[in-house]
């Protein structure tokens, strides 16, 4: 069969262009031509990492200002359009966020241009937003997604897939959504590929010689230190507290001993009980209430001693009111653990025979791995890596702005596989 005529394609929201790599590896992997012939992005250092990469290329800005008669004929449309409405990270509006409705720009463009099909990526979380009855398969907002691209005479299908199952080592789950015109895309049956995060780890970098990664090499050596996590309010064996490495000033035994304890006794649901408020996952104790689970002399002194380092703080409980929680001021203060996930220079140090855990922009720069003796935060080009971006891809920006971005880009393996799907029935045409 001779190779059908050249693909064109359009990018929105394009991020760094993770869709459009993506797409363009699968279109040469079936032997297709292919040109973008638009492409939309507002992030300015964003827009930066595109022009390194196609530094012969237009970028359009605000795609809510451009008309789609302004937009060249295409066949495939993508578009990771913005997801924080829908995710977990998220207030989780839907289309009440006016984010949502950044959709409606995709399905604007989709109507006027009537193209061949298209791919769209967006957070798991799609999937359950704004559901009506917790034994519906899917929310409303999905729902409607499905529906309006439905009612543009599309073949759709939709799955959450896995990057740890396509050869990227991070456990990150993502929905795709792809049509045509003529045929429902199949979205079953993929290879399955697994990788280690060592297989994407550079060498011999740079490592940190801050004071609170000096104060954990002073207290475990580095061989222990693999897949531990830094963070006050868990426990478990892979997990370093503050007061274990003595990161907010020195504290007696029997005061570790102390916090140890009230990190288990405060999830406890009798408290919430004791309080008559509902349960909260980490109640503040009163002297009282600890006296019973740790009676000691000069507990009072301890505690004290322990809010002026900073390792608890004084709070009241939290009653509910809505869907918040906010302090009850005719319950007495109480005691409480103070840091929580991602408190610390260094959150989570990454086991090198596994897997990255879902790699958000605000939490990358807490995670580190080891180099030789030392350790250091994930390179920009490790976190290139994390998402299946090619060695030769340009990422000259800044690592506040290169973590930001890569926290809300798309895994190109995936991408590559998925486009597949729907190119596959672009070419049996002809």
């Amino acid at each position: 069969m001779s190779n059908p005529k050249k693909v064109r394609f359009i990018d929105l929201f394009s991020g760094i262009g993770g869709i459009r790599k993506g797409f363009e590896l699968a279109c040469e992997d079936l032997g297709i031509e292919y040109k973008c012939v638009f492409t939309s992005e507002i992030k300015p250092y964003a827009i930066d990492v595109f022009k390194q990469n196609h530094p012969n290329e237009s970028i359009a800005g605000d795609i809510t200002q451009i008309e789609a008669n302004r937009i060249p004929d295409f066949d495939f449309i993508l578009a990771g359009f913005p997801c924080q409405a829908f995710s977990a990270a998220g207030k989780r509006l839907g289309f009440e966020d006016t984010r949502g409705t950044l959709f409606f720009e995709v399905e604007r463009i989709i109507k006027e241009k009537d193209p061949y099909g298209f791919v769209l990526e967006n957070v798991e979380g799609l999937v359950n937003h704004d559901k009506k009855n917790p034994k519906d398969k899917i929310g409303r907002t999905l729902s409607l997604i499905l529906k309006h691209l439905e009612a543009l005479d599309y073949k759709i299908n939709w799955r959450v897939l896995n990057a740890k199952d396509f050869g990227v080592p991070q456990d990150r789950k993502r929905i795709y959504i792809i049509g045509t015109k003529k045929k429902k895309p199949d979205l079953e049956k993929f290879e399955i590929s697994h990788q280690v995060l060592s297989s994407v780890l550079e060498k011999d970098l740079p490592t940190s010689n801050s004071e609170f990664v000096r104060l954990i090499l002073s207290h475990y050596p580095i061989g222990e230190l693999s897949g531990k996590s830094i963070k006050d309010k868990r426990g478990g064996d892979n997990n370093i507290h503050s007061w274990d490495i003595e990161s907010k000033g020195k504290i007696s035994s029997l005061q570790k001993k102390l916090l140890n304890t009230m990190l288990k006794e405060r999830r406890k649901k009798k408290w919430a009980e004791e309080y008559g408020i509902d349960w909260m996952d980490g109640m503040p104790l009163t002297v009282a209430q600890i006296r019973t689970f740790f009676d000691c002399d000069k507990l009072e002194e301890m505690l004290e001693d322990l809010v002026k380092k900073k390792y608890l703080r004084k709070e009241h409980p939290k009653k509910k009111v809505g869907n918040r929680r906010v302090p009850d001021k005719t319950l007495p203060l109480g005691y409480n653990i103070v840091a929580g996930k991602m408190s610390f220079e260094v959150g989570k140090i990454l086991d090198p025979n596994g897997i990255a855990p879902t790699l958000v922009a605000m939490d990358m720069q807490h995670l580190f791995v080891i180099d030789g003796d030392g350790l250091r935060p994930l390179s920009l080009r490790e976190g290139l890596r994390l998402f299946g971006y090619p060695d030769d891809y340009k990422f000259d920006v800044s690592i506040q702005n290169g973590y930001d971005l890569l926290g809300n880009t798309v895994v190109v393996p995936v991408i590559k596989e998925v486009s597949k799907r729907i190119l596959e029935i672009y070419k049996s045409e002809g």
